[in-house]
């Protein structure tokens, strides 16, 4: 019934195993939905390598850059509302961003600028395109340098100021844009401010917004910023690279509130909590008859906003995501396949990575959920974009597939 053969879930079981034995992950877990229905679960490997404590279902993960969906979803629920527009000026919730400086030469000198020809809106936030944020410029060292805790000290960003949200944005407001408005996509930097603008147009904390509009209605109770001291046993060790042990569940950066709650990284979560995520969005914005989104939101947040320029333009320095757009575009917090590529995941397909080793995808043509959890940050300190045990997970799922 699930479109899936035996023979191909045993492999997909077999190469992360495989990944186990050779040393080169401490452990992960795997989980496939299809047709709205679990099919397959792996557990392998070790959530405390050192302690031999095995990976569960269960386990807990940093799930890093996983967070910006989720934070998108929070802000398009304040536009299902009525509450801002998709294309509303931020700048009356958001004074520090007003009348904004942009940068002449994105590698030249922030003191060379001329006036913003628009105003930064939320549609700018969602896509990454206010223009500020990770990747080449010459304010990539300044912007780095603000990295929220806990995700700073986790893996180890020199110089990385520890500042709360109105303090981190008055700074963020200190640099001049590198691009005009809605013409070049940029990383990062835009989720944390979308969490702050969600706070400010509701009054709430960002932890409260999500968990009241998405968390909670979602069911996903194992979600948040902190992890609890009765969960923290169920927290992977972070690594790095040759199993160094960047984060412990005894000493988490995550085991108290953070001064900055992160839009852009600072969850954690289970493969079945986000599993409850991906199905909800394709579901169109419903999951067991509780909508979190409306259907129209949910396709808004899966068209791709890149322009042709935008596409070709890569938006990092080599070694990372030179071709990134190739075949993919980015939507409202998440990037789709636009194009069949190599065949696997179909166009269509949304997902977003996080940083220490998590990635998911909602593939709506084969009705797929597909989550691969692992918590090693070699990704980022070792400078790739993806590593090739999710490249041969994602293979062998649709390798799997019988329909």
């Amino acid at each position: 019934m699930s479109g899936f053969s035996a023979e191909g879930l045993a492999k997909v079981s077999e190469v992360l195993e495989g990944y186990v034995d050779r040393g080169e992950v401490a452990g992960a877990v795997a989980l496939l939905y299809r047709h709205g229905e679990l099919a397959h679960v792996d557990a392998v490997g070790w959530r405390d390598r050192s302690a031999q404590l095995p990976m569960e279902r269960d386990t807990l993960f940093r799930i890093a850059s996983m967070t910006k969906p989720i934070t998108a979803v929070a802000a398009l629920s304040l536009v299902d509302e009525g509450l801002i527009g998709l294309h509303d000026p931020i700048d009356g919730w958001l004074p520090e961003l007003a009348d904004r400086k942009v940068m002449r030469d994105i590698d030249g000198s922030p003191d060379d600028v001329v006036p913003a020809d628009r105003p930064i809106t939320l549609e700018d936030l969602l896509t990454y395109r206010l223009g500020l944020g990770w990747g080449r410029s010459s304010l990539a060292p300044q912007l780095f340098a603000l990295t929220a805790d806990p995700i700073a000290s986790a893996i180890g960003v020199a110089n990385a100021e520890q500042l709360d949200p109105d303090q981190w944005l008055r700074k963020v407001g200190e640099l001049p844009l590198i691009a005009q408005p809605g013409t070049l996509w940029r990383y990062h930097t835009a989720s944390d401010i979308l969490g702050i603008l969600i706070s400010r147009v509701t009054g709430q904390p960002l932890e409260t917004v999500l968990q009241e509009r998405v968390l909670t209605p979602l069911g996903m109770t194992d979600t948040g910023f902190v992890v609890p001291e009765a969960k923290r046993d169920r927290l992977s060790v972070l690594y790095g690279p040759d199993f160094t042990e960047l984060d412990r569940p005894a000493t988490t950066a995550w085991g108290q509130q953070p001064l900055f709650v992160s839009g852009g990284a600072g969850l954690v979560s289970t493969a079945d909590d986000y599993a409850r995520f991906a199905r909800m969005l394709l579901g169109g914005g419903e999951l067991d008859g509780v909508r979190v989104l409306s259907a129209e939101l949910v396709a808004a947040l899966g068209t791709d906003y890149l322009t042709p320029e935008q596409h070709a333009t890569p938006p990092f320095n080599p070694p990372l995501g030179q071709t990134i757009w190739a075949d993919q575009g980015f939507g409202y917090g998440v990037k789709i396949q636009t194009e069949p590529g190599t065949g696997v995941p179909s166009v269509g397909t949304l997902s977003w990575p996080g940083g220490l080793g998590t990635a998911w995808y909602a593939d709506p043509e084969k009705d797929l959920v597909a989550l691969l959890l692992v918590q090693s940050a070699n990704i980022i300190i070792a400078a790739e974009w993806r590593s090739p045990l999710g490249d041969d997970f994602l293979t062998t799922v649709y390798t799997a597939l019988e329909d």
